[in-house]
């Protein structure tokens, strides 16, 4: 009895097995195989190796771009080595060219004290010589006296001068300008008596440094009429702003004169800056005259010779300087 037991029961566990395994061959079936609509799957099949084929693509075009990029950036690394060793050349040469100018500096300050020290030399050796009642007769810069308080200028501003010397003439003002380093007064005239800065019509300009420079800068496009002659003008200053306790010299700059008569011209102002019983001149008449008409490999106009022979006479009378200038270019 026990043992056709033992047979049945190894019977049940045989069949529990085959159950079993069958049973797990049909789930396994269930899940690799294909459920659902072929066509659907297909489809998303198709959108996926769409996508695939995208995301390849956008990864070739950026691994393109990440090696033109670091192209780029070994490019831009190579420039600023090379602006890296420019700068270092630049900053060796601006250290050596600091190194050069002090030295100059340090060179020029010593041939300074040394020539300081020569002028005091000298100056003793003078005085010693002369002795100590010696006093210099007249104050002469480059042949011109500069002992005036008052400085007037009377300028040609016809269109020859416009045209031709204008910047030559601001360049002389200024010159003139730098030998009388302070004065009481300045005015500026035309030779037509008409005055630069209408607002100081009949008395001085108060001499500083920005008078001077807007003086220089009104001139560069001061232009009224002008008949080349400069005998109002001269007039005009000296009827206007003489008087017995003011030194004045008047500056005259022009090109040409237009008039009928020197001697006239010359006579006439011998009696107006005549000072009374004889006794020198109220003022002083300087002039510059500017080589306008003086064309090259020609004679000159008869204009310009009578406006040098003009002013050589003005300026003689009346205890000035006439300088011709030999050219319209600076420095000559």
């Amino acid at each position: 009895m026990r043992r056709q037991r033992r047979e049945l029961q190894e019977a049940s566990l045989s069949f529990l097995d085959v159950i079993s395994c069958g049973f797990g061959a049909i789930v396994l079936l269930l899940l690799i195989a294909k459920v659902g609509d072929p066509a659907a799957l297909e489809e998303a099949e198709k959108r996926l190796r769409a996508a695939v084929k995208t995301y390849q693509t956008e990864l070739f075009d950026l691994r393109g771009e990440s090696v033109v990029l670091n192209e780029q950036l070994q490019s831009r690394k190579e420039q600023l080595s090379e602006l890296t060793e420019r700068v270092a050349r630049l900053k060796a040469k601006l250290a050596s060219v600091d190194k050069q100018s002090m030295q100059l500096s340090q060179s020029q300050s010593r041939e300074k004290e040394q020539l300081q020290l020569v002028l005091q030399v000298l100056t003793e050796e003078m005085a010693r010589l002369v002795g100590p009642e010696f006093k210099q007769q007249n104050n002469l810069i480059g042949g011109i006296p500069v002992d005036s308080d008052y400085i007037i200028f009377v300028i040609d501003t016809s269109g020859s001068m416009q045209v031709g010397a204008w910047q030559r003439v601001q360049k002389e003002m200024l010159n003139i300008l730098d030998i009388y380093p302070d004065v009481k007064g300045i005015q500026v005239l035309n030779d037509m008596g008409q005055y630069m800065f209408s607002a100081y019509s009949g008395r001085w300009i108060p001499d500083s440094p920005e008078m001077r420079k807007d003086i220089i800068k009104k001139l560069a496009s001061w232009a009224p009429f002008s008949n080349s002659s400069p005998v109002e003008g001269i007039n005009a200053a000296i009827q206007t702003f003489y008087k017995s306790d003011r030194k004045i010299s008047i500056y005259t700059l022009g090109d040409d004169f237009q008039g009928r008569s020197i001697r006239a011209v010359v006579k006439a102002v011998d009696r107006l800056n005549q000072a009374q019983r004889g006794a020198g001149r109220l003022v002083r008449i300087h002039a510059l005259g500017f080589p306008v008409q003086f064309a090259q490999g020609s004679a000159p106009s008869e204009s310009a010779i009578r406006f040098a022979a003009l002013m050589r006479e003005l300026s003689y009378n009346n205890g000035g300087t006439f300088i011709g200038l030999n050219s319209l270019n600076e420095g000559k």
